[in-house]
């Protein structure tokens, strides 16, 4: 059967490719002294606290489960509005919030209304497969900049200047980056957004980690710095409802109905029980128990990196940010006689029953050099994981 050329250019995801063999593996050793640990999926092992889930059941008890408006309902956007307001101090209007079935909507929404054929959009590498795929979904061509532990893996305005040419529709950013955990400083970000504004472009920014921000000086939202700035947000990562497929996107007025019309067709609407579930993300006993887990999430970082280093996989930017680890692998590849990450991630899968993901999918820039660790895993997982590298590694 003849495909489109379009699905021809979308790479498989290697993440989910790895993770496919490490199942087969899992199944094999399932009952053993050494399960397979799985650092490889950037998924919290948490799950939705019980007021969501209450919320969800009373839902489908009361029979909330029809089509509701495309850009969700009234009560969603109006919580999350608060939300921007009392975590970071940000006036959002909730007509400018569209809820979206996972942030993975709100990206080919964004990518469909305002990228055409032959457009460019730079992204730094490393960065999420997935994000370059949608600009290409969108007959876009995603530019991949270099970059350097000494910009925290992330664009600079100089490098947004000097890529910038005829053909460049603007940048899409994210901040906390997967695979590396690290942002972009608030002042740089600025910078960005005027080089973009500049050449009449768009500032696209992924924000679905800035909830799982652990320092002071990157925990803000592109948001507070123009309503122009496109957000794109999940309830996946910091409200751990990864299964419920449910978003948002913040986008500036003149893009509402634009966006609705394009939901409405593609997706009629998100799911209604999610939505009506999520409500209860904002009750004062869910946040709590979210900064509790944001907590734990750091306490975790704050664990794994530095035993990472003291096994000679160095992380040159300590993650102030979500739950990854982007580690040089090049020391542990010469002391296992492997030739890269993605090999790396296979001796690690047999010898230590150990997932981890290889650079392969995140950039074309030096992939072979690192691996990505998921620290979304429980203290005893990660603990166990540094005593199974240990002999191989140290």
């Amino acid at each position: 059967m003849k495909t489109s050329t379009r699905a021809a250019r979308i790479e498989p995801f290697y993440v989910m490719e790895i993770a496919k063999a490490a199942q087969a593996l899992a199944a094999e050793v399932a009952g053993s002294s050494s399960p397979m640990i799985f650092l490889n999926i950037g998924e919290p092992d948490f799950t939705a606290p019980p007021l969501v889930q209450e919320a969800a059941a009373k839902a489908v008890r009361d029979g909330a489960t029809q089509y509701t408006q495309a850009l969700g309902i009234a009560p969603l956007r109006e919580r999350i509005s608060d939300w921007y307001a009392q975590r970071f101090g940000v006036q959002v209007p909730a007509r400018r919030i569209a809820i979206t079935a996972g942030a993975s909507a709100a990206l080919q929404l964004a990518c469909l209304a305002l990228i055409d054929a032959g457009d460019e959009v730079l992204m730094p590498d490393p960065s999420y497969p997935c994000n370059r795929h949608f600009v290409s979904a969108a007959e876009g061509t995603a530019v991949l900049i270099p970059t350097t532990a000494q910009e925290r893996f992330q664009l600079s305005a100089d490098k947004v200047r000097a890529a910038w040419t005829e053909r460049t529709r603007g940048v899409l950013l994210a901040s906390p980056s997967n695979p590396t955990g690290t942002s972009i400083a608030p002042e740089e970000l600025r910078r960005i957004h005027g080089v973009v504004q500049e050449h009449g472009g768009i500032t696209l920014i992924d924000e679905i980690y800035l909830g799982l921000s652990y320092e002071e000086q990157f925990g803000h939202t592109a948001l507070a710095i123009d309503d122009d700035i496109i957000s794109i947000n999940s309830f996946s990562k910091y409200f751990n409802m990864t299964g419920w497929r449910l978003g948002w996107m913040v986008v500036p007025e003149a893009l509402v109905p634009v966006v609705e019309r394009l939901a409405q067709n593609l997706f009629i609407c998100p799911s209604t029980i999610a939505q009506h579930a999520a409500l209860a993300c904002f009750e004062a006993e869910s946040l709590a128990e979210y900064e509790r887990r944001r907590a734990e999430f750091k306490a975790r970082r704050d664990y794994f990196i530095p035993a990472l280093q003291s096994l000679g996989l160095q992380v040159p930017v300590m993650p102030d940010g979500a739950f990854y680890a982007w580690a040089d692998c090049s020391a542990a590849c010469e002391r296992l006689g492997v030739n890269g990450s993605w090999d790396l991630a296979y001796a690690l899968m047999r010898q230590a029953h150990l997932a981890v993901t290889p650079g392969r999918d995140f950039g074309t820039h030096d992939p072979q050099r690192y691996v990505r660790f998921s620290t979304a895993n429980s203290m005893a997982q990660l603990q166990e994981a540094v005593a199974r590298l240990q002999p191989l590694l140290a």
